[in-house]
């Protein structure tokens, strides 16, 4: 079990940002550029697309004064940019740019350059960027969205064991499925309060700016959450009627193609306000991040539902059901891992040349790692198996009948060779436990 927990928390950072944030190109003027004339705009280019907000741009002059600027757009109609205009007649001096854009994977980032007109000024303006996050909001953020990604995996993956695994009591999953979907909502709602502030860099206190929560409903990260939380009522009425129905012995294909569709609606949310939403291959990256949280669900939720329902009913058909869920999982988490590291990597360079590149290989040296004691661990099991069934049928021999009888008692009834325990069960162990 420990096993398997430890290579789903090592693939679940694939179903977060694939990269590092959204980083700073080239401006327009460079930073530290002296120009002869005083330039139209200003245009900041990244490595990915952007959002941007009211107070993107921040323009100082030689004395430390705000230069009145247009509104912050894209250039060119390019989402991985950012510009303003800026009036006409600037003086001579050095002006400060600072920035402020929201990266593709929904996190800030901020930063702060200079350009000169006709020479730089004795002493240029000093500017405080602030901090990109501030401290609690911040926390309380990261905090909110790793609740919901566990939620997430919990409500789905219990869901998917009841309906694929069978277990023959599933009485001991609704706790889960009921924890699971109170904690989404309650995580979904945080993140929506929480998110002006966190890409303000400002304290928990601004949640109540309702201009600011206006904002937030209209932009691509709280319109995805808004639709997140419309999803959980039709969530929870399918739970309610599936619960029902297993109380009947009552499985239909249509229940089944019902709770896959808003599974997969549950993880678009996030998929389409990350990084799969940017860059090349849009379309293929959001299924590969979709898949990827399915698949992690699928697997993480299914071991605590595996475990409650052992602790209930030690039942071998649902075991080795489950094994082969798992193995499935595994499959398509290593797949769209593999892809999603190699889109983000963009280089072979990279994966050697910069800090992300080198943590994956860590985590791929780690994971073949798990991999590897997992496969010596199945053929172990595999091994006790072979050895039990030798040692309790040798010649169709059953156990029972090498048992000597006690003297003088009655005679017992022929017993019939006991049956074999499920060999998918037993050798696949490794991959439920």
């Amino acid at each position: 079990m420990l096993l398997g927990a430890m290579l789903v928390l090592l693939l679940l950072g694939g179903a977060g940002p694939a990269a590092a944030h959204a980083a700073l190109g080239s401006t327009a003027p460079a930073d530290g550029a002296v120009l002869q004339r005083a330039p139209g705009h200003v245009t900041l280019t990244f490595s990915e697309s952007v959002g941007l907000r009211d107070d993107s741009f921040r323009v100082l002059d030689p004395g430390g004064h705000r230069v009145r600027t247009g509104a912050a757009g894209h250039a060119d109609g390019r989402s991985d940019t950012a510009g303003v205009a800026l009036p006409d007649g600037l003086g001579e001096g050095t002006y400060t740019v600072a920035w402020r854009v929201v990266s593709a994977d929904s996190h800030p980032v901020s930063g702060a350059f200079t350009f000169s007109v006709g020479k730089p000024s004795q002493t240029s303006a000093p500017v405080d960027t602030g901090p990109t996050e501030n401290p609690l909001t911040a926390t309380l953020h990261k905090l909110a969205r790793y609740l919901a990604y566990l939620a997430a995996a919990l409500l789905i993956g219990t869901a998917a064991f009841a309906a694929l695994c069978r277990p023959p009591d599933p009485a001991p999953l609704r706790r889960p499925l009921v924890a699971g979907w109170w904690t989404l909502l309650a995580a979904t709602v945080a993140l929506l309060v929480l998110r002006a502030p966190y890409e303000a860099g400002t304290g928990p206190s601004s949640v109540l700016d309702a201009e600011a929560l206006a904002d937030t409903l209209t932009a691509r990260p709280g319109v995805l959450l808004l639709i997140r939380l419309a999803l959980l009522a039709p969530v929870a009425l399918f739970l309610v009627r599936a619960s029902r129905a297993d109380r009947r012995g009552e499985r239909t294909p249509l229940a089944g193609a019902v709770g896959t569709a808003l599974a997969v609606g549950l993880a678009l949310t996030w998929a389409a306000a990350e990084h799969a939403s940017a860059g090349v291959q849009v379309p293929l990256a959001i299924t590969s991040s979709t898949l990827h949280l399915l698949a992690t669900a699928v697997w993480l939720g299914g071991l605590t539902a595996l475990i409650l329902t052992l602790r209930a009913t030690a039942d071998a058909a649902t075991v080795a059901r489950f094994s082969r869920v798992a193995f499935a999982a595994v499959t398509v988490l290593v797949t769209t891992g593999v892809y999603q590291s190699w889109r983000g990597l963009g280089s072979w360079q990279a994966l050697t040349g910069t800090t992300y590149g080198r943590l994956l290989l860590v985590k791929v040296l780690l994971v073949a790692v798990l991999l590897a004691v997992a496969a010596v661990s199945r053929r172990w099991t595999t091994a006790l198996a072979t050895a039990a069934l030798a040692v309790r049928e040798p010649g169709r021999t059953t156990l029972r009948e090498r048992i000597p009888q006690p003297a003088g008692g009655p005679p017992e009834p022929e017993s019939q060779p006991e049956p074999e325990p499920p060999a998918t069960a037993t050798a696949t162990t490794a991959t439920a436990t």
